[in-house]
């Protein structure tokens, strides 16, 4: 993604149907992150909150639906002047900071963010918000974390230029599923919409259990997105064979990486072997003593249709692929032989992987 903070641009009417459409809504109350939505014209007032952001915020949908920001409670914490959830949300973007909430009688901490979405004509017309609840912290920790944090100001914004690239492409992944599927009904789209959720939430587990900020261990971040599609697509006598290595790349790289390889994976097991008793997946992920790096993704269905061409110019996988090549300097190779099967290889430097993008 890039590092600029222009805001996504969206066809408001496509945002407007899901958030009437029940299915959709349903997905997004299975989220485990507090999600809602603001119309901004004419009177900024809030028109969806999930499950989880009643969960958090500790109000009932009701009680905000209709109207603004500023009746949420909770105050910012680690900062010199603190200022209330609302005032934030309104007047700040991207990643706004911890905030102290009530909660079940006590309190709690949330990370928050907040995205503007614009329609096709460049006019802000929607506010996304996102709560996370933050990990206790004792006050002497606190100290130490700010005192860190003054100290390595370009590595604060570093963190914060992944935690935006983050929030749009998540942002991303619901405005492009929204737009492609004209029949809200139908479940196709939104399965594969929530195999592309669960991989950033395994990602973002996998930073909370890495010891280096903002790297994660891709063999086993691959390894957990390969048996979550395998759990959520079974087909009987399908096999996997799953070799990887352990090695760190920066969330910029392995989140795409991440993305492209649930989309092959999911793409295999629903359409490589249509009218076939069995076959095989394989995924291999290895480094060499030079410092390469080496992903392939193969199965032994099908093939590609004759003409067809992955990923397609102008959908959401050509998008996340180009992201993984810009990030990692990477090289990828997509071969397919009728009734042979598909095979894609993704090659690239480890120290590649490793380098954090350019803040602008």
């Amino acid at each position: 993604m890039s590092s600029s903070e222009s805001p996504v641009s969206i066809d408001s009417s496509d945002l407007a149907v899901a958030l009437e459409t029940d299915q959709f809504k349903q997905f997004l109350d299975q989220i485990p992150i507090a999600v809602a939505v603001s119309k901004l014209e004419p009177v900024e007032r809030v028109v969806y909150a999930n499950l989880e952001f009643e969960r958090l915020s500790g109000q009932l949908s009701t009680s905000v639906l209709g109207d603004g920001w500023k009746s949420l409670p909770g105050a910012s914490v680690g900062v010199a002047s603190s200022v209330s959830m609302g005032q934030a949300i309104t007047g700040g973007r991207d990643y706004l900071g911890t905030f102290e909430m009530p909660h079940n009688g006590g309190a709690m901490m949330v990370d928050a963010w907040s995205s503007i979405i614009d329609d096709d004509q460049g006019k802000a017309a929607y506010r996304l918000v996102a709560l996370v609840a933050a990990a206790p912290r004792a006050p002497s920790i606190m100290e130490q974390l700010e005192a860190q944090v003054r100290e390595k100001d370009t590595q604060l914004q570093e963190l914060q230029h992944r935690v935006r690239n983050n929030l749009q492409m998540i942002t991303a992944l619901i405005r492009v599923e929204a737009r492609a599927v004209a029949d809200f009904s139908t479940g196709e789209g939104f399965d594969r919409l929530a195999g592309r959720v669960e991989a950033l939430s395994l990602l973002y587990r996998a930073l909370g259990d890495a010891a280096g900020e903002g790297r994660v261990d891709l063999g086993v971040y691959l390894s957990e997105i390969a048996s979550a599609v395998m759990r959520a697509h079974a087909v009987e006598g399908i096999h996997l064979d799953l070799q990887v290595d352990t090695w760190m790349v920066s969330i910029d790289v392995a989140m795409p990486t991440g993305l492209v390889v649930n989309e092959l994976m999911t793409n295999s097991l629903k359409h490589a072997f249509l009218g076939r008793s069995g076959g095989s997946i394989s995924l291999h992920s290895a480094t060499d003593a030079s410092g390469g790096c080496r992903i392939s993704i193969v199965d032994d269905g099908v093939g590609l249709p004759e003409g067809y061409t992955w990923p397609k110019a102008g959908k959401l996988s050509a998008l996340i692929v180009r992201s993984l090549l810009q990030n990692a300097n990477a090289q990828m190779v997509v071969t397919s032989v009728p009734e042979k099967g598909m095979r894609v290889e993704i090659a690239f430097q480890s120290a590649d992987a490793l380098r954090p993008p350019k803040v602008e």
